[in-house]
């Protein structure tokens, strides 16, 4: 082989190496792009689920083990220290104790001294000392009996008697007296156990409280020594749920018929018979708008069937987050716009502020327009106002963060953080910026996730749903309880006297027993007392 073939042949191995080595740098790159977005995104998702100090703190076995092989992946949470009081600092103000509500019963213990009691007659009291002090009964079982005399008519010894015999003789077939008796009060159940009282407080403690019937069931048991077998009290709930079903129904038509609603769907799983040892996903879609009820819509799935049968016939304005469904329900609808929700976007650039410092700016002006809106609740601004003041103030701001958005598109990496916040807004730029031209709507729909955040709670306890078919009864009382919530009203006292008060009363007259029915009547009455 002669020189010049083996100074080719060196210099074709040289450029195939260089080639190699070429493509070997630009999938480390790759790699060491994409690993530090995993990085990234793992330490978001220990940060929200793991860390601070809403959440339980991540053990350090499991993040250890979490992070077997990524040492450097994400630092241990930081422990939160407990505020220290400065040396020579001022004085602590001193708390001052609240006086007890009125309606409270009240016990009564005179404690007389030995003295006393043991000569009264040399004793002449003075004045006395009250010390008060709060005290917990546990709430009791009582037990009702409806006591119903019979009577039978006495005999009148005159000659007006004896046509009054012959009178109930032909209406009753016999010559005696009728037995009259007075009729048992209307029941939610008939011939069944429970009282109103008894109902309400297994619903509110179901869903209110978040206590599983077979914890209730327990507690009756060991605490109370009522034994209701858990089977009894899903009967119970079912019972109520069905009276309740007109109340939800009207609450439902006085919603749509409001032309703004506020939607947002949160899951929750279910069981279905068909795959024994599977829990599915199902969804509780919440709809809602300020200072009216919240209405829940159980579905068995995430897709448009949701909305499309619940909205069918709905017309006005629609707020939402960027959930394509929404965007493709809309489409193409007469009377219907759809707004987005700048609480979703501003999460998104939230997430990526570690990541990227970049998002902190967007942040920043996103709290401007959070500002504008606080300024505008503090005056109590009417939808007039509130829209002239955002086409002034707010727009501005609007502008600036799309033209930040459209400079940084090009350059920040679409997977990463502040990118995907970046796509988030951008796509749905539109309905982000409908706010501004219309005093009636909000700036986010955080009223309606504020009424979702129970369920969650709820779903952590009794963990699903025991059937599909009775995802409705948890949407009927999430509904009702929900309403009451954001009415201000005591779901027990609610509860108790909308039970009692529902088998006598007429369709027509649903609507005054109703959270916002109830609520005005309630209102009413305490004027009337009062003049």
């Amino acid at each position: 082989m002669n020189t010049a073939t083996l100074l080719q042949e060196n210099t074709s191995l040289k450029e195939a190496l260089a080639s190699l080595q070429a493509e070997f740098q630009t999938s480390l790159q790759t790699l060491q792009q994409e690993n530090k977005l995993l990085r990234q995104k793992l330490a978001l998702f220990i940060q929200r689920y793991f860390g601070g100090q809403k959440n339980e703190s991540l053990d350090p076995a499991q993040l250890e083990l979490l992070l077997a092989g990524l040492p450097a992946a994400v630092s241990a949470p930081v422990p939160v220290s407990l505020p220290v009081k400065p040396a020579g600092g001022g004085e602590r103000k001193k708390a001052v104790r609240q006086p007890l509500p009125a309606h409270l019963e009240t016990e009564r213990v005179i404690l007389e001294p030995a003295e006393v009691q043991a000569a009264p007659a040399a004793w002449k009291q003075i004045g006395e000392e009250v010390t008060e002090e709060l005290d917990w009964k546990p709430a009791k079982f009582i037990k009702r009996l409806y006591i119903r005399p019979k009577y039978v008519r006495q005999p009148l010894p005159n000659a007006a008697a004896h046509l009054v015999d012959e009178a109930v003789a032909e209406v009753y077939g016999e010559s005696a007296s009728p037995v009259v008796i007075a009729p048992l009060p209307s029941r939610l159940i008939e011939k069944g156990l429970p009282g109103a009282g008894l109902l309400a407080q297994v619903i509110i403690s179901k869903y209110e409280d978040h206590l599983p019937l077979y914890r209730q069931e327990k507690i009756f048991r060991e605490r109370h020594g009522v034994a209701l077998r858990r089977q009894s009290l899903v009967d119970w709930v079912e019972q109520v749920a069905r009276w309740l079903q007109p109340i939800y129904e009207v609450m439902k038509r006085g919603l749509l018929r409001g032309g703004y609603l506020q939607v947002d769907e949160t899951p929750i799983r279910y069981l279905d018979p068909d795959l024994p040892g599977k829990s599915q996903q199902g969804y509780l879609w919440t709809y809602s708008r300020p200072g009216a009820e919240v209405v829940f819509d159980w579905r068995t799935s995430r897709g448009r069937e949701g909305p499309e049968v619940f909205l069918q016939d709905y017309q006005g304005r629609l707020q939402a987050d960027g959930y394509a469904v929404y965007r493709s329900w809309a489409k193409g609808r007469n009377g219907v716009t759809l707004f987005g929700c700048w609480a979703h976007a501003r999460r998104k650039f939230h997430e990526g502020r570690e990541a990227d410092r970049r998002a902190a700016w967007f942040l920043r002006q996103i709290g401007h327009l959070y500002g504008i809106e606080q300024e505008l609740r503090e005056q109590h601004a009417g939808p007039a106002l509130r829209q002239a003041v955002r086409q002034a103030q707010a727009r501005p701001v609007l502008v600036r963060i799309e033209k930040a958005m459209n400079r940084l598109a090009a350059t920040v990496l679409p997977q990463s953080q502040l990118g995907e916040a970046i796509r988030y807004a951008q796509d749905q730029w539109v309905e982000l910026c409908r706010y501004v031209d219309d005093g009636r709507v909000e700036v986010d729909n955080n009223l309606v996730e504020n009424a979702i955040r129970p369920t969650a709670i709820g779903k952590k306890n009794f963990l699903f749903i025991g059937h599909p078919q009775a995802g409705w009864r948890s949407a009927v009382i999430y509904s009702v309880l929900g309403s009451c919530r954001r009415l201000g009203l005591n779901p027990h006292e609610y509860l108790e006297d909308v039970l009692r008060r529902l088998p006598d009363l007429k369709i027509t007259e649903i609507e005054s027993v109703t959270p916002v029915g109830w609520a005005k009547a309630k209102k009413e009455a305490a004027k009337q007392r009062q003049s």
